[in-house]
């Protein structure tokens, strides 16, 4: 592996990604260990794919991520949008490819607070008129 590399920083609910593009044979690496070890769901495998597939890069880069915070589904996408990012920085001609498959826009949903007085954020006590 080369030291070179392209960084990305990806984001998804409470998750953050920090991804690095080096030229290689296609290996993912998620916090230190293979990226199927780490997401064993065959759903979240395919979605760290994708922006790799797009770019028809899968197996002439490595990617090494670091990864914290929320859930499994929420880092994967974090990764998804990382990689994106890097890939942009690689190759700027793939920003049209990439932002119509929806992988560079920041999905910012996030879970909203709880509220006094309600039991959830929304969800109220039930109600008993009699």
């Amino acid at each position: 592996m080369s030291t070179e590399f392209k960084y990305g920083t990806g984001r998804r609910k409470n998750a953050t990604a920090r991804t690095r593009l080096y030229a290689g044979s296609g290996e993912i690496t998620v916090n230190g260990r293979p990226f199927d070890n780490y997401f064993p769901r065959k759903s979240l495998q395919m979605i760290i794919r994708q922006p790799l597939a797009l770019a028809k890069q899968t197996d002439r880069l490595d990617v090494r991520v670091n990864v914290e915070g929320g859930g499994v589904s929420g880092q994967a996408e974090a990764v998804r949008h990382g990689i994106s990012r890097a890939l942009l920085e690689l190759d700027p001609d793939l920003r049209g490819p990439l932002k119509k498959a929806g992988f560079l826009t920041r999905d910012a949903r996030k879970k909203e607070r709880k509220k006094y007085g309600l039991r959830a954020a929304r969800a109220r006590y039930q109600y008993s008129k009699r």
